[in-house]
């Protein structure tokens, strides 16, 4: 089941590159059917979140394609640690700890030159801990999890040259072991993603 809902997740996903990709070629601001070297970006970014005494941060390399000027895709890479203290009614103390490392497509589409909506499935290898205060006992335990990030941003973006950008999202999954929910409520948590990057230079002629 888990494997089928992974399959779901990223052909919706391609199916949506594949209809922007179809719809940008239609713009008449965009050369038809031209691939350009200079449309091609590499970047990073930081991830961060907080939540009810949790703490998240990651690193999210990535590289994708301007098919438009309103629209971006690619592939996101990431590397996230999660960690979060938990009290029970009787006082104990659990600690959890959750390190992922995994990847993604992204869809970034802008509205108007300074905001966009992105949308980033992601499918994460991750070994999650779980640790008893008071006793010291621990549970290990490995699982393949996938999340759905959606959220809202603000950038600027030179096509051409360079780019920065500043997001918000939380993952609209219901997955447990999910780095981006909490552990205890299984509620969403905020996700803070800054970066930057830059555009490869144009072919010489």
């Amino acid at each position: 089941m888990l494997i089928m809902k992974n399959l779901k997740i990223f052909f919706t996903a391609a199916l949506l590159f594949l209809s922007i990709s179809i719809f940008a070629q239609n713009d008449p601001d965009d050369q038809k059917g031209k691939f350009k070297r200079e449309n091609i970006f590499i970047g990073t970014g930081l991830n961060l979140g907080f939540g009810s005494n949790s703490f998240n941060i990651g690193l999210n390399p990535e590289v994708g394609y301007s098919i438009a000027k309103w629209v971006d895709a690619g592939i996101a890479f990431n590397v996230n640690f999660f960690s979060q203290s938990v009290s029970d009614l009787s006082g104990n103390l659990t600690k959890f700890k959750n390190f992922s490392y995994g990847a993604g497509p992204f869809v970034r589409v802008w509205p108007i030159n300074f905001l966009y909506v992105q949308v980033q499935p992601e499918y994460n290898l991750t070994t999650f801990t779980a640790k008893d205060v008071n006793t010291s006992n621990t549970i290990t335990a490995h699982s393949n999890v996938s999340s759905l990030l959606v959220g809202v941003g603000y950038g600027t973006k030179i096509l051409g040259s360079h780019y920065s950008y500043l997001t918000l999202m939380i993952d609209v999954l219901q997955n447990a072991d999910s780095p981006y929910r909490d552990h205890y409520t299984n509620d969403p948590l905020p996700v803070f993603r800054a970066g930057f990057g830059f555009y490869l230079k144009a072919k010489r002629r």
